[in-house]
């Protein structure tokens, strides 16, 4: 996509994230493939799907884009996003628009140079999946035309309480240094979404307080105990 593209077609747009929790009661394909049906019913501009089977499934049933993932350990590396470009080109080829990956700066198996151009020689856009600044200027530099802020919390340096808010701050640092940012991590409301956007975001990824019953319960359950 030329940058009018990446801006027009994604520009104050949401993408859900459609990953149930592993092993729990909507883990299963028709449940995904009904789950993204239903964001791209409602207005979503595009999903997030992982494993390359469900990104095919989704693919071919939706027209919005769909961002691909794979999750799955390597070991000797806590990279476990899209970790190699074998898993980039898969998602390519199952149909994704974009391809999404770990993009921070510890040990891994691929550098995010040689993934963003395994997406890029499949035709297909990269999407950084950073923790800090430094990650996501990093990807935008190695050519990522989507920088989320997907890790920030996530990992050992990061890492913050589960109820923590959104990171604000890493959205407008990137955003001052002209990042192409997707704001995801912890957005919980309609207004952290906008408050991303005014942030600096060009569009906001919102998985778990649409797509995971079991967090959204036991949120409530949680304010509901004796204080």
């Amino acid at each position: 996509m030329r940058t009018s593209d990446w801006e027009g077609v994604w520009s104050r747009g949401l993408i859900v994230s459609c990953q149930p929790v592993v092993a729990g009661p909507l883990d299963r394909d028709d449940i995904v493939l009904a789950m993204a049906q239903a964001a791209a019913a409602s207005g979503a501009s595009a999903v997030r799907i992982e494993g390359v089977q469900r990104v095919a499934l989704v693919a071919r049933s939706l027209a919005i884009p769909v961002v691909g993932i794979v999750k799955r350990p390597v070991p000797g590396s806590p990279v476990f996003i899209t970790p190699v470009a074998e898993d980039v080109r898969a998602l390519a080829a199952a149909g994704a628009a974009v391809v999404a990956f770990d993009a921070t700066q510890r040990t891994r198996p691929s550098t995010v140079p040689a993934l963003a151009d395994a997406a890029h020689a499949c035709g297909v856009g990269a999407m950084a999946d950073c923790a800090t600044l430094a990650d996501g200027l990093q990807a935008w530099q190695a050519g990522c035309e989507l920088v989320g802020t997907t890790l920030s919390g996530y990992t050992a340096d990061t890492a913050v309480a589960e109820d923590a808010p959104p990171d604000f701050g890493l959205i407008r640092a990137l955003a001052l240094q002209g990042v192409r940012v997707v704001a995801e991590g912890r957005i919980r409301t309609p207004q952290q979404a906008a408050e991303a956007l005014d942030s600096g975001a060009l569009c906001v990824t919102v998985g778990s307080a649409i797509t995971r019953v079991e967090h959204i319960t036991q949120w409530f359950v949680q304010a509901l105990r004796p204080r």
